[in-house]
């Protein structure tokens, strides 16, 4: 493997033109490609083989043309303090509005609240129900603007107005200027790493063209693979994060390797054979993560998956050739200014063995001098903060998340204070009556039993579709659609099914937007375990193959499940008890997003691997280059620790960006992956890892005979090119342990 990436790298080098015109070729085709593609279809979020999808079928097959998958916005009017909707003054503003709405673009129908009963008990609020043909990503700005003028008419005839429904939502923001510090944040850190504008700009150069590439062939192959620019959400943010850190490490060890006094396309040879080994196999892991969302059973994740394993594929090929490529053209440009100017070195302090001491090195003797103790507090520490995520509740945050700001908002409260809490999430009973003697019988039949359910406080009369072989029913919870009682509740109506269909001859099924996020936060409760086994174990087996050890995967994966675990508990504590979430600007908490666990799984688990392999593989590439164990964490920390911490800053710096978003649920997902990555990049990486690697000493490397037969030997570590290619540094030093990591003065000299 090293042997093979050291010529590519060289190769690229060398050819750097050709490699160059090459990816301004792909990125030219697939972004022609792109703009003759055809459009692709929705790709939805079905959910085969739960209830509440398989009565969402039936309900598309029974009633055809009943536009159940077009938007619609629910007007909310609530009468001034003192007066009631059904005043003669206020009825005739509600009356012209619906009027109005019916005969705006797209527009299917308006349901007067007058005509409908829905008004509520007391008389102070009122709704009526806008229905359009088209969906609400189809909607036109006419359609959109003809209803909000006629809103804004009723406001200015002094009732209060509020919107719900899909049709008028409030797209949700992404960080704004939260997001543009991260970013810049992101910057700084590269640029304080490695003291050069190329050298920081690099990365995020090449990171931007494999997103490029990736997203570009996505709309290419939309149509094709039913692909939409959904399914590519998650494939930029990760080829994004994982394309800054593979060129960052490259970079950064091209960089060493001129430091050693190499030649520089000999130079970006040695980090492409080493670093780019380990990128290779750190974007394995990445992809085995993605890949595994096909565990979950859900089409709409399993694209987002594979698309993001393609974007990270691409990641690591970029990196492999690309990088070394533009590194061919400015290969001064990357070093610090003080080395191109030919300046002499700063002072440093180096150790008894005349190794240079840097902060990570320093850090490292602390944790191989006291390993046990800092093993308990971050273990211990890290247990504690994972402790509230036993009390993990799953569910699909609506408008209730919303901030009180949002007209969403306002209307779902005023519905839930005039109609009561349950209103906001009914539950649609399907009635299949078609091999019933007397289908209206039997649907109402299955409506009174389920009227007397304990939790239930209304229940609508049973409307058929033209055929009359299958009815709907609406059933109103007594508590809101998050309510634990109403998972009781859809529970019960469920297990009862047996005894009432028999009674009235027909089946049900029950659905509903309520129904469906209960029934999806069950699909990946139940899926997050098998997920978790299948990654973990399949990266325990590759990274046997990269450490040729059984310890020390073991170790990467029960630390990933730590800090994985550590993340989702104080996820629970802010957004679900509420702990702090003033802090954050969350005005609401309630159940955990039902995708997150499965997200912050997905993404920490490839950046994790990342960290590990990076910086696990220095410490091997020290040890089986002739260093102790305890000096091996050392050296791999001096050479790698930096860059490491440079990984996870930027990494915490972008998806903190994202806890500046307005909709809770974005900032549920900025804050879970920005906390998972701060535990997991500076408590288990930077000191779990080393802590538990001295502990071990010599037994971390160790791996019986019988395996080590069996497994493939892969040099991830490039010692094959290291004693064929020795660094001028490494010369009469059989082990290849140069001291000359900083030398300027040699550099220059070779370079020139």
């Amino acid at each position: 493997m090293a042997t093979v990436l050291y010529h590519v790298g060289r190769i690229a080098f060398r050819w750097r033109w050709f490699v160059t015109l090459l990816w301004v070729a792909v990125l030219g085709a697939v972004g022609f490609a792109a703009t003759q593609a055809s459009e692709a279809p929705d790709d939805g979020f079905a959910m085969p083989g739960i209830e509440s999808q398989k009565a969402f079928d039936l309900l598309d097959e029974r009633f055809p043309g009943s536009g159940a998958d077009g938007a619609s916005a629910r007007i909310v009017f609530i009468a001034p303090n003192g007066e009631k909707v059904t005043a003669a003054k206020n009825k005739a503003v509600i009356n012209d509005l619906v009027k109005d709405a019916a005969d705006g673009p797209q527009v299917a129908g308006a349901v007067n609240p007058f005509q409908a009963k829905a008004v509520s008990e007391d008389g102070t609020t009122a709704y009526a129900t806008v229905s359009f043909k088209t969906a609400a990503d189809d909607l036109t700005d006419a359609g959109k603007e003809h209803l909000e003028r006629a809103v804004e008419q009723a406001r200015d005839a002094g009732l209060t107005v509020e919107t719900g429904g899909d049709a008028l939502a409030t797209q949700p923001a992404a960080g704004g200027s939260a997001e543009a510090i991260g970013i810049a944040i992101a910057a700084v850190v590269l640029l304080i790493t490695f003291g050069s504008m190329a050298a920081a700009g690099l990365p995020l150069l090449t990171a931007v063209i494999g997103v490029a590439v990736s997203m570009t062939a996505i709309i290419a192959l939309g149509t094709t693979f039913g692909l939409s620019l959904t399914s590519g959400t998650l494939a930029s943010m990760l080829g994004l994060a994982c394309g800054i850190d593979y060129a960052l490490f490259v970079v950064s060890r091209y960089r060493e390797e001129r430091a050693k006094g190499r030649a520089p396309r000999e130079a970006v040879g040695m980090a492409v054979g080493t670093a780019g080994s380990a990128v290779v196999f750190a974007g394995l892991t990445v992809v085995i993560a993605l890949a595994g969302l096909a565990v979950v059973g859900i089409p709409m994740l399993t694209k987002m998956g594979l698309t993001a394993a393609g974007a990270v594929l691409v990641s690591v090929v970029i990196c492999l050739t690309l990088v070394p490529a533009l590194l061919g053209f400015w290969p001064n440009a990357v070093l610090s200014r003080r080395v191109r100017k030919g300046k002499k070195p700063r002072r440093t302090k180096t150790d008894s063995a005349g190794n240079v001491k840097n902060a990570s090195s320093r850090w490292a003797s602390l944790v191989v001098r006291r390993p046990l103790p800092i093993l308990i507090l971050g273990v211990v520490g890290l247990g504690a903060l994972a402790v509230p995520a036993a009390d993990l509740q799953l569910g699909m945050p609506g408008d209730e998340a919303k901030p009180t700001s949002t007209t969403e908002r306002r209307a779902y409260d005023a519905l839930a204070d005039g109609f009561g809490p349950g209103f906001n999430g009914p539950l649609v009973i399907v009635v299949d009556a078609k091999g019933a003697d007397d289908p209206k019988a039997a649907a109402a039949t299955v409506g009174k039993r389920i009227a007397g359910t304990s939790g239930i406080v209304s229940v609508s009369p049973a409307q058929f579709n033209p055929a009359g072989d299958t009815a709907i029913i609406s059933a109103t919870p007594s508590t809101s659609p998050t309510d634990s009682r109403t998972i009781d509740l859809v529970k019960s109506i469920r297990a009862e099914r047996g005894g009432i269909e028999a009674e009235a001859g027909a089946t049900y099924e029950v659905t509903g937007s309520t129904a469906m996020n209960i029934d999806v936060a069950k699909k990946f409760q139940d899926a997050l375990i098998p997920y978790l086994i299948v990654v973990v174990g399949l990266a325990i087996v590759l990274l046997m193959l990269v450490f040729r050890s059984i310890l020390v995967p073991l170790k990467a994966a029960v630390g990933y499940l730590l800090s994985v675990l550590a993340a989702l508990g104080v996820v629970v504590t802010v957004f679900q008890n509420g702990h702090g979430a003033s802090l954050l600007g969350v005005e609401q908490t309630g159940p955990i997003m039902s995708m997150m666990p499965i997200f912050l799984v997905g993404i920490v688990f490839g950046l994790a691997m990342d960290y590990e392999v990076f910086l696990v593989s220095r410490i091997r590439e020290a040890y089986v280059h002739g260093e102790r164990p305890a000096e091996a964490i050392v050296s791999g920390f001096r050479t790698s620790g930096r860059v490491v911490v440079a990984a996870g800053l930027i990494m915490v710096a972008v998806f903190s960006g994202f806890i500046g978003a307005s909709e809770s649920m974005i900032k549920m997902i900025g804050f879970g992956l920005a906390i998972a990555v701060l535990f997991d990049a500076f408590v288990v990486r930077m000191a779990i890892v080393p802590a538990v690697l001295a502990l071990l000493g010599d037994r971390a490397w160790h791996l019986p005979r019988w395996l080590d037969r069996l497994l493939p030997s892969i040099d991830v570590e490039g010692e094959a090119i290291t004693r064929k290619h020795p660094a001028p540094t490494d010369q009469g030093d059989g082990q290849g342990r140069g001291n000359d990591h900083d030398n300027p003065e040699r550099t220059l000299t070779l370079t020139h």
